[in-house]
């Protein structure tokens, strides 16, 4: 994990301090390069963090620092497979100094244009999004994953994030996960240019993993926008993270399917994640009785 930066020693100290509670030593390198590095000694062992990043502010650091706190806790590790880095050993008490956390220097605004929440268009909004980095995962894809279908669509179908396959070809659902929602729609009489598909997040999390508050939080806003576009009558929410991310809630998979819940006055109903699906085939049939319940919810107000 590389951290490359602009920064000098003072602002590369106070950020991390801010963010991880011990370490020894933080410097810049002083190499006449285009871009600087922050090289940490944390317990006495040299750990040099960085990026593929290509462009890094001051607002990009910070949230990077949060999410390895975050998935991480209070160390910071550095890839072993990086010619060169020795691996940080974890902190002891004895050889460590603890340092006090400044207060936090006020974020500069964001460079992302603000266009995006005047768009009348999914074209425009997409437009105007498309190039986000808003979180970690903008400078880690490969492509940015808005959603597609019908933008005037009665049903609108809500996913997690985008995995392998979506990254590698910018759309949603085009794996074996989306083969299966596919056949799903097809047996209760959709195709699926009758209806929107998207996802909560834009951007693949590395390895598939789940996203994290701070990822959701940057993106949601984008969804919303998204919904309040298309005007769905009815929403699916395909998997927990989808719907426990609109509802606003932590509940389980069993007490939120067979339900209608809300999202804006929308009728919106949950099911398992095509995904799951494939890995618990036993949940099929439950997935089934979701699908009937939102075609015949459908049929009686469309």
């Amino acid at each position: 994990m590389y951290v490359v930066c602009w920064l000098h020693e003072r602002l590369a100290r106070k950020l991390v301090s801010t963010h991880f509670a011990s370490f020894s030593e933080v410097k810049q390198r002083t190499k006449r390069e285009p871009t600087g590095e922050i090289d940490l000694r944390v317990g006495g062992q040299r750990c040099v963090v960085s990026s593929h990043m290509t462009t890094f502010t001051y607002d990009d650091l910070q949230r990077y620092l949060r999410q390895q706190r975050e998935m991480y806790g209070q160390v910071l590790y550095v890839d072993p497979q990086e010619e060169g880095l020795p691996l940080a050993e974890p902190h002891r008490a004895d050889d460590v100094v603890t340092m006090d956390h400044p207060e936090e220097e006020p974020r500069p605004p964001s460079t992302l244009n603000k266009e995006w929440q005047a768009a009348d268009t999914l074209d425009a909004l997409h437009e105007n999004i498309h190039t986000c980095t808003k979180c970690e995962l903008g400078f880690s894809r490969k492509s940015f994953v808005f959603g597609s279908g019908n933008p005037n669509a009665d049903l609108m179908i809500v996913g997690e994030a985008p995995g392998a396959d979506e990254d590698e070809q910018g759309l949603p659902f085009v794996g074996r996960a989306g083969q299966l929602l596919t056949k799903i729609l097809e047996a209760i009489h959709f195709r699926r240019d009758e209806v929107y598909i998207c996802n909560i997040l834009k951007c693949r999390p590395p390895n598939n993993r789940k996203p994290l508050a701070t990822e959701t939080d940057e993106c949601e806003p984008y969804l919303h926008k998204q919904i309040a576009l298309v005007r769905p009558r009815y929403i699916l929410a395909l998997g927990l993270t989808a719907a426990n991310t609109l509802l606003k809630n932590k509940e389980s998979m069993s007490a939120l399917r067979g339900k209608t819940h809300s999202y804006q006055d929308i009728p919106l109903l949950v099911t398992y994640h095509p995904a799951a699906l494939l890995r618990n085939p036993e949940w099929k049939k439950l997935a089934w009785e979701d699908v009937q319940l939102l075609r015949r919810l459908y049929d009686s107000k469309v």
